[in-house]
């Protein structure tokens, strides 16, 4: 099989604009989707008002992420009065918990697609073309869209997303994921490594293999281990990422392998959600703060220059002031690089939902997240000035966005570094820089380039 579908089709007919929100996975989801309709005629357009259908693919993770949508789809009612024939499409994983809210919404909403259905969208947009209403949200056990080469709507062609697996069996009590995107399957391990060669061999020179929890895939004998040394060994100037790993699952196997290589990146996301053994068996989450600890001490042995980042909730159904403490004593006891954080909110269908009190007072969420926030800021300065001194290989990525003086591009461990523009270098190339400064969320450096 052949992946060279790279890039967005131009020309005249039928335009469409995709906005996307969300997880990695959705910006994946929607590069197939831009391949699907090119196959069926339709060219992509980055402006908006120049399309004749806008799909606008959507999260559920949390309820501000979904009232942003909402709030998209008030201002798309104002695009129609301009143009009458525009058609709005919701898509994702909102589209598959609200179907009906979405329809009766009277926000001028003409298809709704849930994730495993967009081979299905050509046809739902000539049924809402011909005056109807284009819907399918049926989940699927099996589609891995595992035949369908991803339109690559990235500017700098030097990095790209790769779904290696759909779906989620985890069943985390406060998570939504599973009843939107269905159950765990794996695609052919085959497809995955063809499609990344193609990406190396048209000058992308870094990957990252997404799934909901990439320790779980499974293709035959090839574990996810197996799968990213496969991947790796393309070739040493293609470096391998992922997203994102279940702590419950970090085997010692995947530690090993990608000690072993030096191009599978020095950085891990291991979501941690709290630092509290009774919050974490309410959230369903599978194992303890031992364990999870345990877990960083054999990822710190086998590389020690292995950067950790995590995702955090505060204000979880029940939880305590000591247990709010204990999320803040595994922040420091970690030294996270980075960290997503965020309150709890109510997912509808959820097992907490349905079983459990959200009695933590919205002020008192706010609070602790404050204080989360202001401690990770804290540890990410430190984890930042620590690297001062030191010099790293980084892949270029462009200019920076302050200056076009200057180049930007990130590290092993996912950091991002600016430095001085250097001749002949540009994105896609490696060059090794020497950190000089930092802030909490950027290092700086110089580059250290031998003089012929």
């Amino acid at each position: 099989m052949s992946f060279t579908n790279l890039r967005p089709l131009t020309g005249e007919g039928k335009k469409i604009f995709i906005e996307t929100y969300g997880c990695q996975m959705n910006f994946g989801d929607s590069e197939i989707v831009v391949s699907i309709m090119q196959e069926e005629g339709y060219f992509y357009t980055e402006k908006m008002e120049e399309a004749d259908i806008i799909l606008i693919n959507t999260c559920s993770v949390r309820d501000n992420a979904e009232q942003r949508i909402w709030g998209r789809l008030n201002e798309m009612r104002r695009l129609r009065r301009k143009k009458p024939t525009l058609l709005v499409g919701v898509i994702g994983c909102m589209a598959e918990r609200l179907k009906e809210q979405l329809l009766e919404s009277g926000k001028g909403v003409d298809i709704v697609a849930g994730p495993d259905t967009y081979r299905d969208l050509p046809k739902l947009c000539r049924e809402a073309e011909g005056g109807g209403k284009g819907i399918n949200t049926l989940l699927s056990t099996e589609e891995t869209y595992a035949d369908i080469a991803p339109v690559r709507l990235d500017k700098n062609g030097v990095s790209g997303f790769i779904s290696i697996m759909r779906g989620c069996n985890n069943f985390c009590s406060y998570c939504v994921v599973p009843y939107t995107r269905g159950r765990e399957r794996s695609r052919a391990h085959e497809t995955i490594v063809n499609e990344a060669r193609t990406l190396f061999e048209n000058g992308y020179r870094e990957v990252t293999l997404l799934g909901q929890n990439v320790n779980s895939y499974a293709d035959g004998e090839v574990n996810f281990p197996k799968l990213l040394a496969k991947v790796a060994e393309i070739s040493p100037l293609l470096r391998v990422r992922f997203a994102t790993s279940h702590p419950k699952d970090l085997s010692d196997e995947l530690i090993a392998t990608m000690a072993s290589y030096r191009n599978i990146c020095k950085a891990i996301h291991l979501p941690a959600q709290s630092g509290s053994n009774a919050q974490l068996e309410k959230m369903n989450r599978k194992y303890t703060r031992e364990w999870y600890l345990e877990r960083m001490a054999a990822i710190k042995r086998a590389m020690p220059d292995c950067a950790i980042t995590t995702d955090l909730i505060s204000g979880f159904c029940g939880e305590t002031l000591e247990d709010h403490e204990a999320t803040l004593s595994l922040m420091r006891e970690v030294g996270y690089a980075s960290a997503f954080m965020f309150k709890y909110s109510v997912r509808p269908d959820t097992f907490s939902a349905r079983h459990f009190e959200d009695d933590v007072p919205e002020e008192e969420k706010t609070r602790r997240l404050t204080e989360v926030i202001a401690l990770q800021n804290e540890l990410s300065l430190q984890n930042n000035r620590n690297d001062i001194g030191k010099t790293f290989e980084v892949l270029i990525e462009g200019s920076s966005k302050r200056s076009d003086k200057q180049l930007c591009g990130r590290t092993s461990q996912n950091k991002m570094v600016v430095f001085d523009r250097v001749e002949g270098y540009g994105a896609g190339d490696y060059i090794e820089v020497e950190i000089t400064d930092c802030s909490s969320a950027t290092l700086f450096g110089k580059a250290v380039v031998e003089v012929e």
